[in-house]
């Protein structure tokens, strides 16, 4: 255990430590037409998963046996949720999900976020409502997030992974 946390503080420290400049400062290492991009990238990739365009979809994905989905599992042995590895893994679950019922992805654009962690990788957040009726669930809307690292791929930005989380709901108060 002892070995994991220091391997975990390691890692933490040498990450921020890549991104913090010599002063302290975070400069963005994108300008704000390749955010523009991207922005307009995340809002395509909504569009298209709406229209449950399973080729454009796949082509958004960066081609590689690791890109990564997380998303609802149908499949107990996997979990509730779980990672799926490259690209035949996603596409088939993006079919499954997309062909069990409608499908709408609502990204909330006034909490859009994106940044560049270099000039090549960049990381968006976005919450965002989602109605769907794959594997239990019931088909009304409910919050997610969704959370895609980008990877620059010679001109164009390709997804590296997209995790969508649940938003669970708020606990009650205690009297």
């Amino acid at each position: 255990m002892r070995q994991l946390i220091v391997t975990f503080a390691v890692a933490l420290t040498f990450s921020t430590g890549c991104l913090a400049s010599p002063s302290g400062t975070y400069k963005e290492p994108l300008d704000a037409k390749t955010l523009n991009t991207l922005r307009s990238d995340f809002s395509h990739l909504m569009e298209l998963a709406n229209r449950h365009d399973f080729k454009a979809l796949h082509e958004m994905f960066w081609q590689s046996p690791s890109a990564l989905l997380v998303a609802k599992s149908a499949i107990p042995a996997e979990g509730n949720w779980a990672g799926f590895w490259g690209n035949e893994a996603i596409d088939q679950k993006l079919r499954d999900i997309g062909t069990s019922g409608p499908v709408v992805l609502q990204p909330d654009y006034s909490k859009f976020k994106v940044v560049g962690l270099t000039k090549d990788v960049a990381q968006s957040y976005a919450p965002v409502d989602i109605t769907v009726s794959y594997a239990g669930q019931d088909g009304t809307p409910k919050p997610f997030l969704i959370l895609i690292n980008w990877i620059k791929i010679g001109k164009e930005w390709k997804v590296a992974s997209e995790i969508i989380l649940p938003i669970p709901p708020t606990p009650k108060a205690k009297d």
